[in-house]
């Protein structure tokens, strides 16, 4: 699911985890959820509160974005910050602009446990 960002961004942090909550009440209870964040458009406070809403609504990832907000996709100090907030208890998937080895590499050093990628070729073409 992705939150709505603009809801979050009015402060609206209680919306947050009540939207998370009826997404995963609605699911399979063995379903995984998967909560994009879209970090890039969000100032660190907010990425917190974020991560900590999906926890608190039983989520098992939070993911950095869509890959289509202009803000951009994933950077290595959100990846950071997710993984300090969730610490083991969930995963962290970057997804957005890793297109190459390096940056792939560089998320998972910070503390991706998933990546979303398009340009897989091209990423372990540069693992070789």
């Amino acid at each position: 699911m992705v939150i709505d960002i603009g809801r979050l961004l009015a402060g609206d942090v209680r919306y947050t985890e009540a939207e998370i909550q009826a997404v995963r009440d609605a699911m399979d209870p063995t379903a995984l959820l998967k909560v994009i964040i879209e970090s890039a458009a969000l100032p660190d406070d907010l990425i917190v509160h974020a991560c900590e809403a999906a926890e608190s609504a039983g989520a098992q990832y939070v993911k950095t974005s869509t890959g289509f907000h202009p803000a951009g996709g994933a950077s290595v100090a959100a990846v950071t910050l997710m993984r300090a907030t969730v610490g083991d208890r969930l995963g962290v998937k970057a997804s957005g602009g890793i297109r190459d080895y390096a940056t792939a590499m560089t998320m998972i050093d910070a503390g991706a446990s998933r990546l979303g990628v398009s340009a897989t070729e091209a990423i372990l073409r540069g693992a070789q």
